[in-house]
């Protein structure tokens, strides 16, 4: 029924002929570099493009449009370019490219355990202290053996200096970043799901759990586990097992400002594992438990307690402390690979408080877009003509034009951070965001974008080159549709791979 609905509405629209051309040109061949090419002139493009942008499926709707040859500077096409629109994760272009510059490509995050006090006799007379500065990668993502693989060793390192007992605290410095968990406008029913998940200096597993659903016996409840295990946060397990021929379906809510989390619905009995992420409260508590964990499961004798560096009542000099161990993390160039190819917001938040962080000594949003103002303005970027409250474009308060997004995809076309910054974008029909788009068309492999969306907000900008290797970049931004988002993708898959068969001969 709703696939009926969703033809009708591509019918009445001239996107239906557009998407009957599109299928017939990826069905003639699998090489899209075999499809004939026909050459149009720029203004047969903009009348076209203007058709499509025109589709009365989106009379509701906004479009944002800029695309200009990087070759000779010519604007191929404009609709509202100079209007404010939701940029959605479009709004990691700003984040990423500032981050590349300002902080290098090789820039590596580095987080210290630290002894506040002496060693003697296998014991830790004074207090361990895990100092942060925001590095988001300490991650099953990026650590093989899972995220409390560091803690471990830091452990065995420990038992190797002969250590079995600390008579002190373990506390957290999460100073390098504020004490704003959360970005400013971020819808407060989403702080449970993991693209919500809390930003701070000293964090640990995306700052999220893991669970795991697993069948049992009919009228039972489900088995549920968690990963990593852990004592911080507090599962009811409302999950009952059922027939085959029941519904099925499960939810997760974490009660706000604590983590207790109530997992409910059903499960088949002959259903697979079902697993999901829930983002947690208080990072870094979270890191101390797990390392606390740790150290009591390698059978160290603790008698403190955990604390953050802000509760601590004696001021620290870190001349006097020893560095126990470090973690280094991988290179920004893979960091912001994973930022905009899957779009974390996560990573996203992370990235621009360090910027904030070492431009100004304290990662707050505020200090991230003090330290990139000269950066942008550069750009051709203007701060005070846009609206940038978060790092990842979460808010729905981000308010940007298609022409701030061109101007940035241009500066960093020329600019010596183009590679790492062209690699971390999503191609089309291979990989990230855009894995499952554009396929078996001359735009597949080609199209180097990022993708954004939101509750009525699709957008997707980037870099395409046409049929004679013209380099062009793109920017196109819909607010406020009602229809489907499928139409959307559509009407952009479609302009990308008009792009990629244009030809000046």
């Amino acid at each position: 029924m709703k696939l009926k609905v969703l033809l009708r509405s591509i019918k009445n629209s001239v996107l239906f002929l557009l998407f009957l051309s599109a299928c017939n040109l990826w069905g003639q061949q699998k090489d899209s570099t075999k499809i004939k090419i026909q050459s149009s002139s720029v203004q047969e493009l903009k009348d076209q493009l203007e058709e499509t942008f025109n589709d009365p499926n989106f009379n509701t709707a906004n479009w944002g449009v800029m695309i200009k040859s990087l070759k000779t500077g010519e604007i191929l096409y404009k609709k509202n370019a100079d209007k404010l629109f939701i940029p959605a994760s479009n709004h990691k272009l700003f984040t990423t490219s500032a981050a590349l510059i300002i902080l290098g490509d090789n820039f590596t995050y580095d987080t210290k355990l630290l002894l506040n006090g002496s060693i003697r006799n296998g014991k830790i007379a004074g207090d361990l202290i895990i100092k942060g500065m925001g590095d988001p990668t300490l991650s099953s993502k990026f650590i093989q053996g899972g995220a409390i693989k560091i803690l471990e060793e830091w452990a065995d390192s420990l038992k190797a200096k002969g250590i079995n007992e600390i008579f002190g605290n373990i506390i957290g410095d999460d100073s390098a970043f504020d004490n704003v968990p959360l970005g400013k406008g971020w819808a407060h029913d989403n702080e449970q799901f993991w693209y919500s998940a809390e930003s701070g200096a000293l964090s640990i597993n995306d700052n999220c759990i893991r669970f795991f659903v697993k069948p049992t016996t009919v009228g039972q409840l489900a088995d549920v586990s968690i990963e990593p295990q852990t004592n911080y946060v507090n599962i009811i397990n409302n999950i009952f097992t059922v027939s085959p021929t029941d519904d099925e379906g499960i939810s997760f809510s974490r009660k706000t400002g604590t983590n207790e989390i109530t997992l409910t619905g059903k499960i088949h009995k002959n259903s697979k594992v079902i697993s999901d992420y829930v983002a947690i409260t208080n990072p870094t508590r979270y890191f101390l438990s797990l390392f606390k964990d740790v150290l009591e499961q390698k059978g160290f004798k603790l008698s403190g307690e955990l604390k953050r560096i802000n509760t601590v009542t004696y001021k620290i000099d870190e001349d006097e402390l020893v560095v126990l161990a470090d973690h280094k993390s991988m290179p920004l160039r893979d960091i912001v690979k994973e930022t905009n190819k899957n779009s974390n917001n996560f990573f996203a938040e992370q990235l621009f408080k360090t910027i904030g962080f070492i431009g100004l000594n304290l990662g707050s949003v505020e200090n991230g877009i003090k330290a990139c103002r000269e950066l942008f303005n550069d750009m051709g970027v203007n701060l005070d003509n846009m609206v940038f409250v978060d790092g990842s474009g979460l808010s729905r308060l981000n308010m940007v034009t298609p022409r701030h997004i061109i101007n940035l995809l241009s500066y960093m076309y020329k600019s010596e951070s183009f590679e790492p910054f062209y690699n971390s974008l999503s191609i089309a029909g291979i990989d990230g965001s855009l894995s499952s788009r554009m396929r078996k068309t001359s735009a597949e492999n080609n199209v180097h974008a990022k993708p954004g969306y939101n509750l009525g907000v699709s957008a997707l900008s980037g870099y395409v080159r046409t049929h004679d290797g013209e380099p062009l970049v793109f920017c196109m931004i819909v607010n406020n549709y009602l229809v489907p988002s499928s139409l959307a993708t559509y009407i952009q898959d479609l302009v990308c791979i008009r792009l990629a068969n244009f030809s000046r001969n």
